[in-house]
């Protein structure tokens, strides 16, 4: 097994159109998306077999995409079907092999190993499309790794920090978790969350509810994180695709059911969830500076079992193992925030 295995969102589904094809990098391998004549979306590797110019300069019509180069042609299934140089002689059989692709929940996912274990399936979006709850897409580039981004986006002691006053302060509140490693997922429990919540608790929980919050992790590259406070839930999705070892594209799923509020919330929901990834961003570039200088040498507090049970399972996947294969893991932790 390797990361080639896994399916990695290449593009939203509203951002690939019929009449243009998009450039893309997962695990530093360069692509071109664009759709076919059926409507459905192609991968080919971003390079014509012609002269290695990229396709991602071309255009596409009638669902054939055209090498800014020369001109050689190319249909969904990666066939050369034109070569505008030829004269009269017989369309040589070239092609390039297309990558997998499946498009659900207004994703298109690509996978880059052809013979991938089959019983790998792309994430499944918590709620999508159902009635009742909202859905928010975020893109946001980060200048360090898929495991740091990770490591953040389901780590609670930063946002007493790096989000200081807009979700959570510092209070010295002690919080205990179970985390369990099973199946190829790290899954956090919290208890003893009360209200410390910044800028947010007027609107999540100003009645002072019980809150169940629940992180986790899934292989290779997804996180979760789900609030639920009286009849609200919240649920934050982040797919970490690595562009390359220092670069990481993040899509954010916002979903979302709160009741009369969900239309009206949705500004709302947007710019502050907006403002605190960008807090991350800075924090995780400076980061990555560092590590690049100094390099990925860190030391852990008793809150960082997550990310070590993170790490493991990654690095599972780099030694060539199947991670759901690993141990169960089960422990108890205690910090304060």
């Amino acid at each position: 097994m390797s990361f080639a295995d896994y399916w990695y969102v290449v593009a939203e589904s509203r951002e690939l159109t019929r009449v243009a094809p998009l450039a893309r990098r997962v695990l530093d391998e360069r692509l071109v998306c664009f759709r076919a004549a059926d409507g459905s979306p192609t991968v080919l590797r971003d390079r014509c077999l012609h002269r290695n110019a990229p396709l991602s300069g071309g255009v596409v019509q009638g669902g054939r995409l055209s090498c800014p180069y020369h001109g050689w042609t190319y249909d969904g299934e990666g066939q050369v079907v034109a070569i505008p140089s030829l004269s009269g002689e017989r369309l040589p059989a070239h092609c390039t092999a297309p990558y997998p692709v499946i498009e659900q929940h207004g994703f298109i996912y690509v996978r880059l190993q052809r013979d991938a274990p089959a019983d790998l399936a792309p994430f499944p979006m918590p709620h999508y499309g159902e009635a009742g709850w909202t859905n928010l897409r975020l893109q946001n580039r980060f200048a360090n790794n898929v495991a740091n981004c990770v490591e953040n986006f389901i780590d609670i002691p930063h946002t007493a920090f790096v989000h200081r006053g807009i979700f959570r302060s510092t209070r010295g509140e002690q919080l205990t978790a179970t985390v369990r490693r099973a199946d190829g997922a790290v899954h956090v429990s919290y208890r003893n969350e009360r209200d410390n919540l910044g800028s947010y608790r007027w609107f999540l929980n100003p009645r002072g509810d019980e809150i169940r919050h629940g992180d986790s992790f899934h292989a290779p590259n997804v996180s979760s994180v789900i609030y639920e406070i009286g009849r609200k839930t919240f649920i934050i999705t982040s797919q970490a695709v690595p562009v390359d070892e220092r670069e990481t594209l993040v899509y954010t799923d916002l979903t979302y059911r709160f009741g009369l509020w969900n239309a009206l919330a949705a500004a709302f929901v947007r710019r502050h969830a907006q403002r605190i990834i960008d807090q991350d961003v800075e924090i995780l570039a400076r980061q990555g500076e560092n590590i690049a200088r100094y390099g990925a040498e860190f030391l852990d507090a008793p809150a960082d079992l997550i990310h070590r049970l993170v790490d493991s399972i990654r690095e599972a996947i780099g030694r060539g193992e199947d991670p759901r294969a690993l141990p169960l893991v089960e422990h108890e932790i205690e910090f304060r925030v």
